[in-house]
């Protein structure tokens, strides 16, 4: 009985021994993992929502290089531009990539959202592209021009058309113009307010179409040998319609957004866009 009893007791202390040798586990996920000047995680994973063309591309070419900084690069694509603002306020996106800040305030207004932008990445020329009719010179009287139907883009279109001599605006509309602050319009010519995204598609109906750049280039339209007015490198709406990431309010400072505009504004990204793009799209 001697015996067993103390085999007993030599087993229970050689565990005892063993498990005080054994290193404590670490609770925190993150700091097993290693990290980077940035500060971010390497688990660290952020879900931008972008246009397909050119947003989403250049987001692509971006993901190794952020992938360095510690942050994992998941892009979802969309097609219009309203859902990917939605999905940033409702927290299903980190953040997006596809606007210029007067549609992101007028967004806000609209929904009462409180989303904010953070960075400026890149600006695309507005065009004017022909559709029934293949010159500036040979627009008829009576002529449809399509032009986006939200605000912001739609004053865009307006400033483009007064470039291009064939309207004039109030001397203060600006990029609030709207149809009403048409002063003169000699050819008669008949707006019409189409989704943005539907523009292009819209070519074969109208004489022609104001074009946000990112539909034109998903058409397969340079703005650079497609377009027959395009908008000035110094006019109003370049200095304007840079076009942004945008996150929810109070993620402003976050260490994967800080990383994700540290990419996106790197020399890496800017080369690729230049490259890419000819001039279509130009890097900030």
């Amino acid at each position: 009985m001697k015996k067993v009893i103390s085999l007993i007791l030599v087993t229970a202390l050689s565990l005892a021994i063993f498990t005080g040798c054994k290193p404590k586990e670490n609770t925190n996920p993150q700091s097993n993992a290693s990290s980077n000047t940035s500060g971010v995680a390497k688990t660290t994973k952020l879900i931008v929502g972008a246009s397909i063309v050119p947003h989403a591309e250049i987001l692509n070419f971006a993901k190794d290089l952020l992938l360095e900084k510690g942050v994992e690069l998941v892009v979802k694509e969309y097609t219009d531009y309203v859902q990917p603002n939605l999905a940033v306020k409702s927290g299903d996106l980190d953040a997006n990539y596809f606007q210029h800040k007067p549609y992101l305030d007028k967004f806000n207004v609209e929904k009462e959202a409180n989303l904010v932008s953070v960075a400026p990445i890149h600006y695309e020329p507005f065009g004017v592209y022909p559709g029934k009719t293949k010159a500036l010179a040979d627009i008829k009287d009576d002529a449809t021009v399509a032009v986006p139907n939200d605000a912001s883009n739609e004053a865009r279109a307006l400033l483009l058309l007064e470039q291009s001599g064939l309207i004039k605006l109030k001397a203060n509309a600006g990029i609030q113009a709207t149809v009403k602050d048409i002063v003169e319009n000699q050819k008669n010519l008949k707006i019409k307010e189409i989704e943005s995204a539907q523009l292009a598609r819209s070519l074969k109906d109208v004489d022609f179409a104001a074009i946000n750049g990112n539909y034109a280039l998903q058409a397969g339209l340079n703005a650079k040998t497609d377009a027959f007015a395009l908008e000035a490198s110094d006019s109003v709406s370049a200095q304007t319609y840079a076009n942004i990431i945008a996150v929810k309010e109070g993620r402003e400072n976050d260490a994967a957004i800080k990383a994700l505009v540290e990419v996106l504004q790197s020399k890496a990204v800017k080369d690729f866009i230049t490259e890419k793009y000819e001039g279509t799209v130009i890097p900030l």
